[in-house]
C-alpha cells in the first residue's frame, strides 16, 4: 500500500541574474577561471543559494544589500536571494571585496 506523505522534496531551481558591473567582472577574468566560476555558481547558487557553509558560503551580517558572499578560491561573489532568483552583484578579486562592501553595500 502506497502512502502519501504529502510533501515534495524536490528542490526549487533559482533563476542566477547577472547584474551589468557582474558581467563586466566576469568578462574581465581569464577563459579557464570563467569557466571554473560558472561550474561553481551552477553547483551552489542554483538549488541553495541560502546555504551558509564555512568554506563556501557566508550571509553578511549589518548588510541589506548585499545578503550573501560566495567565495571561489581568491574570487568572491556578492549577490542576494529575492522571489527564486539569486541576483549576481559583483565579482571581485578578495583584495577588493572589502574596498567594494564600503563603496557599493547598503548597511541595515
Amino acid at each position: 500500500m502506497a502512502r502519501n506523505f504529502g510533501h515534495n522534496i524536490a528542490r526549487l531551481r533559482y533563476e542566477i541574474l547577472l547584474a551589468p558591473e557582474a558581467i563586466e567582472d566576469l568578462n574581465g577574468l581569464p577563459a579557464y577561471r570563467r569557466s571554473a566560476l560558472r561550474d561553481v555558481l551552477e553547483s551552489h547558487l542554483r538549488r541553495e543559494p541560502e546555504r551558509v557553509s564555512a568554506s563556501r558560503i557566508k550571509r553578511l551580517r549589518g548588510l541589506v544589500r548585499p545578503q550573501y558572499r560566495l567565495r571561489v578560491g581568491d574570487i568572491r561573489v556578492f549577490y542576494d536571494v529575492r522571489e527564486g532568483r539569486v541576483e549576481i552583484l559583483a565579482i571581485v578579486p578578495k583584495s577588493e571585496a572589502a574596498p567594494w562592501l564600503e563603496r557599493k553595500g547598503e548597511r541595515s
